[in-house]
């Protein structure tokens, strides 16, 4: 079983025309996923609402979040050439913090995978600042909040998304129960997460990849450097950041991923953490989107895949 955590009021927050980050990535996803939900056992449930304001200035300031809310009330605007608002914005973002903190709880109290299909995104949203399409920082504040649950001492982060998270590592890179990992194109915006970025108690490991780099380039990292510097940190659970603008379709990016390759990445997370949930970052052709999540979700329902 997997629990999907979704709902229709993600859709609402609407993209200017031509923009990658649209609800259409939402719909595909889950036009697909439907098809399989009996064959793959998929649970869907709706996020649950929740009061986030004061929870939030713990990670973003109070400035941030009143920005956020008083530019989607006055109608929407864009923050910054890349990141826009409309009037359902602030709601919608907030209801993605709480989709995620669902898989939080969903993962942590049946041992189950989550997938929080949420939107926007979030690694890119620091504490200060919405950038690169987020608002919030999703992953951040999931992980946090994991370590509030009982019994829980250390999270581990995976952000597989082409784009370096500068927001996650922002947030989380003096926490020592936060250890987070980054495989992503350099150069390549936010021109963020080199090698020397290792936190304040070594808790980072950035790993670049050059444009053209495939799937033995990842499974060589994951094996030598990913899977080592998580598992032995002995997570207790295993967020992924779940961005699939790697893939070769993407206009976006320069890497050459293939949907089904991120059923093998999925499968060797299980080598990390038995605990794990998915939130969705990046992924813009639809297509190759689409059928990477369902992968992602056949991945981790595979048996647990060693590294040779």
């Amino acid at each position: 079983m997997v629990f999907l955590i979704y709902s229709d009021r993600f859709l609402l927050h609407q993209s200017p025309d031509l923009h990658p980050e649209r609800p259409q990535r939402l719909t595909a996803i889950t036009d697909l996923l439907q098809t399989h939900s009996a064959q793959l056992h998929l649970e869907w449930r709706k996020p649950t609402p929740r009061d986030l304001y004061n929870y939030l200035t713990q990670f973003h300031t109070p400035a941030h979040l009143s920005q956020i809310e008083s530019l989607a009330t006055a109608g929407g605007s864009h923050i910054d050439p890349d990141t826009y608002l409309c009037t359902h914005s602030y709601e919608v973002a907030l209801l993605a913090v709480s989709a995620w903190l669902d898989a939080v709880d969903l993962t942590l109290t049946t041992g189950k995978p989550s997938f929080a299909l949420a939107r926007p995104p979030g690694h890119h949203a620091l504490p200060d600042q919405a950038m690169g399409f987020c608002l919030f920082a999703n992953g951040a504040i999931a992980a946090h909040y994991a370590l509030e649950q009982p019994g829980i001492n250390h999270v581990a982060i995976l952000d597989w998304d082409v784009h370096h998270g500068n927001g996650t590592q922002a947030i989380i890179e003096s926490n020592p129960q936060i250890r987070f990992c980054s495989l992503h194109q350099h150069p390549l915006y936010p021109f963020s997460g080199h090698p020397h970025e290792t936190g304040t108690y070594h808790n980072l490991l950035n790993l670049p990849l050059p444009a053209g780099a495939k799937i033995a380039d990842y499974l060589s990292l994951f094996d030598r450097q990913v899977i080592p510097f998580l598992a032995e940190f002995n997570p207790d659970l295993l967020i992924v950041s779940a961005g699939y603008d790697a893939n070769q379709d993407d206009w976006i990016s320069g890497i050459e991923l293939q949907p089904q390759d991120y059923r093998t990445l999925s499968a060797r997370c299980q080598q990390i953490c038995p605990k794990i949930m998915f939130g969705l970052e990046g992924g813009y052709d639809l297509p190759s989107l689409a059928q990477s999540v369902l992968e992602t979700i056949k991945g981790c329902q595979s048996p647990v895949a060693r590294s040779t």
